[in-house]
C-alpha cells in the first residue's frame, strides 16, 4: 500500500503542474523532490508490512516511594540480591512489569534462597497480572514465607498485593501476622502499624 500511495502522490504532483502551468524548468526540481522522497521511504519504510493503528505508550506505573523505602528497611538494600530487584524497580516504573519479573528470575537462578527476590517476586507478578492473585504469585509469597517464617516482609508484601486484589479480609490477616513478628524496636513497625489501622479503618465503614 506505501508504493501504491507514493505512485499516487507522484501523479497528482504531475497533473497540479499541468493544471497550474508551472514552467517546464521547474518540473525537474519537483521531480528530484519526489524521487528524493521515494529513496527515504525505500530506505526506512517498510512497504510491505500490513497497516496497523497506532499504539500508545506504555503506561507508566506509579511507585509509591515509601513503599520502597519500607522494603530496604525490612530485607536491606546493599546486597548482591538487592541488585536484581533495584533493576526490577525501574522497569516496572516505566510500566515493563513482564520485564521485571525476569530480571527478578534471573536474580533467583542466582540466589534461590534470597528471601527479598521471592518476595519482589511475588509483588511483581501480582502487579503484572492485574493487581491480581495468580498462582505465581501466591506461590512466590509462599516460598518467601517458607524461608522466613518469622519475617514480617513476606507476609506484609502479601497483604498489600490482597489489598490491591480487593481481598480486604486477607490482607487484613497478614497485615496482623506481620505486626505482630515485627521486633519492637524495628524502625518499620509503625509503618505496619498504621497501615494496619487505615484497613481496620476501612472494614469498620464498609460494615
Amino acid at each position: 500500500m506505501g508504493w501504491i500511495a507514493l505512485l499516487l502522490l507522484a501523479a497528482a504532483a504531475m497533473a497540479a503542474l499541468v493544471l497550474l502551468r508551472i514552467d517546464r524548468l521547474l518540473w525537474s526540481m519537483v521531480g528530484a523532490a519526489l524521487m528524493l522522497g521515494a529513496a527515504g521511504y525505500a530506505w526506512q519504510g517498510s512497504p510491505m508490512l500490513a497497516a496497523s493503528p497506532a499504539q500508545p505508550d506504555r503506561l507508566r506505573v506509579a511507585e509509591d516511594p515509601s513503599l520502597v523505602d519500607l522494603r530496604e528497611r525490612m530485607l536491606g538494600r546493599f546486597t548482591a540480591d538487592a541488585a536484581y530487584l533495584i533493576a526490577a524497580d525501574a522497569m516496572t516504573r516505566a510500566g515493563d512489569t513482564r520485564s521485571a519479573a525476569r530480571a527478578i528470575l534471573g536474580g533467583l537462578n542466582r540466589y534461590p534462597q534470597s528471601l527479598m527476590l521471592w518476595t519482589g517476586l511475588g509483588t511483581t507478578l501480582a502487579m503484572h497480572d492485574g493487581n491480581q492473585l495468580s498462582p505465581p504469585a501466591v506461590f512466590a509469597f509462599q516460598q518467601a514465607i517458607r524461608l522466613a517464617p518469622e519475617h514480617p516482609a513476606p507476609l506484609f508484601f502479601l497483604g498489600l498485593a490482597q489489598v490491591r486484589a480487593a481481598d480486604y479480609v486477607a490482607a487484613r490477616r497478614s497485615w496482623a501476622r506481620a505486626l505482630a513478628l515485627s521486633p519492637a524496636q524495628a524502625s518499620y513497625r509503625r509503618d505496619i502499624a498504621v497501615r494496619l489501622a487505615l484497613l481496620d479503618r476501612l472494614l469498620a465503614e464498609r460494615g
